[in-house]
């Protein structure tokens, strides 16, 4: 990218508190700080979002038409959750410290919290990055047209969508005391709640060095003790069909790894070392 600021002028930036310029805020725990070359003109083809979420926590689903997305964990745990728009499939990435997930430009995609304190930092490579957010699209679409495209009754589609507020950002939203709705978006992403049964229906993503006709692991390890919980028969199909097992990581980490992502995203490890007080 060709660069044509004047870094002779004395309003020439180099620096920026990110800390400053929040985009959105949920809650003290949930909000989103932005940098683009708004704030710091010396930036150019890159800018950021500093992500702090609760676990259960949703960065909606959106796209950025100018900008690809690269998704770094600092802290916690999340699953990066995209749709590739030339194979047609739905995939989940689970991340936790060190970690990343790239989505390229344009790519439907969401981030859910899996752990309390998460933190993500997602880098874009434009100087401002933009973005269409699903309320938006809810929200403004008119309800008939919805309803007339897709064969359904107008009057549940305006009552399913009205409390869609457009600029949701972080779902679910702060004023959302129906606690089945609550748990409902928890079923959105795998390793959102661990002890769920996998629907007949639904498979995982797999990793994709796996032949197509091996079969994951799906049952948890012998010393997890898997609770089930019932699925009503009067919830929604469209809700029971997200509730499946986490993302199977068997093969793709050492088992060590694995056992120690499931039952604990993000551990800091003490050195076992032993000192001595004697001197030579």
């Amino acid at each position: 990218m060709t660069s044509y600021m004047d870094y002779t002028s004395p309003d020439t930036q180099f620096t920026f508190d990110v800390n400053t310029n929040t985009l959105f805020k949920k809650d003290a725990h949930n909000f989103i700080n932005m940098l683009s070359v708004k704030q710091l003109n010396t930036l150019e083809n890159t800018s950021l979002l500093d992500i702090f979420l609760n676990k259960s926590n949703v960065v909606e689903p959106h796209y950025h038409q100018n900008a690809a997305e690269l998704v770094y964990c600092i802290c916690g745990s999340a699953v990066v959750s995209l749709i590739n728009p030339f194979t047609n499939e739905l995939l989940h990435f689970p991340i936790c410290p060190g970690q990343v997930a790239n989505v390229p430009q344009a790519w439907w995609h969401y981030e859910v919290a899996t752990s309390d304190n998460t933190h993500l930092l997602a880098i874009f490579n434009a100087p401002i990055p933009e973005v269409i957010l699903g309320s938006d699209i809810l929200s403004k679409t008119p309800a008939n047209v919805l309803a007339h495209t897709y064969c359904l009754n107008e009057a549940l589609v305006k009552e399913a969508l009205a409390p869609i507020k457009p600029g949701t950002f972080i779902g679910p939203p702060a004023d959302c005391c129906e606690e089945d709705k609550v748990k409902g978006v928890s079923n959105m992403a795998p390793n959102m709640a661990p002890n769920m049964n996998m629907h007949a229906n639904m498979k995982p993503n797999m990793h994709p060095n796996m032949h197509q006709n091996m079969q994951p692991n799906m049952q948890p390890y012998a010393h997890i003790q898997a609770q089930p919980i019932p699925i009503s028969s009067q919830m929604p199909q469209a809700i029971q069909a997200f509730t499946y097992q986490p993302y199977p990581m068997q093969g793709y980490y050492n088992q060590g790894y694995e056992q120690h992502y499931r039952q604990q995203p993000y551990v800091q490890q003490q050195p076992n070392y032993q000192y001595s007080n004697n001197q030579e």
